[in-house]
């Protein structure tokens, strides 16, 4: 069996990933072989950006802007989950999954500037301000998300690499976001 799960999913800290720290002991009580696919920050997440980098700009919670990121494609992720239902093995296993490189808001801008053909610039939302931004786009608890992005920005929600296999996919970060243009 493998179970998708997520980058930081080791970590303490309450944040919106925190479903993962109980999904994997239940599967690993359940005596199935399984692989637990720690999965990067998907790449994919940028197609909320795509409207807003084609005018130019876009909102970037990720800070600083330089700075990077594990982050994997969703493509790289369902080739990975399907190798590993070839595989055999006993027990649990816990395998973190990333992209060919670190990536950050910046490379993010760099890649939709050169998919439109026009300058693209991340913009930093100052923290003050998300809790607000998020209640207005529907959150009843946005702090979850919150807490989130302050893992990815202060680093504690990264992989555990201590007794996880580690293995790259080949889907880059640009080639991602210029399918999102292509896509409309």
């Amino acid at each position: 069996m493998v179970l998708l799960s997520t980058v930081g999913a080791q970590a303490t800290e309450f944040n919106l990933l925190n479903w993962a720290r109980f999904y994997e002991p239940a599967l690993a009580a359940t005596g199935v072989p399984a692989a637990l696919l720690r999965a990067a920050w998907f790449m994919e997440n940028a197609a909320w950006d795509v409207a807003a980098a084609r005018k130019g700009r876009f909102d970037s919670y990720l800070q600083p802007l330089d700075h990077a990121i594990q982050m994997v494609s969703v493509r790289d992720i369902g080739r990975t989950a399907a190798d590993l239902l070839r595989e055999d093995w006993t027990g649990v296993r816990t395998v973190e999954l990333s992209g060919p490189r670190l990536y950050s808001a910046r490379d993010e801008a760099a890649g939709f500037a050169a998919a439109l053909g026009h300058p693209v610039e991340a913009v930093a939302v100052p923290r003050e301000n998300w809790e607000s931004i998020f209640r207005a786009q529907g959150m009843q608890n946005p702090q979850g998300r919150i807490r989130m992005l302050d893992g990815f920005n202060e680093g504690w929600i990264d992989f555990e690499r201590q007794g996880a296999e580690q293995r790259s996919g080949t889907v880059t970060f640009e080639a991602v976001l210029g399918e999102l243009i292509a896509k409309g």
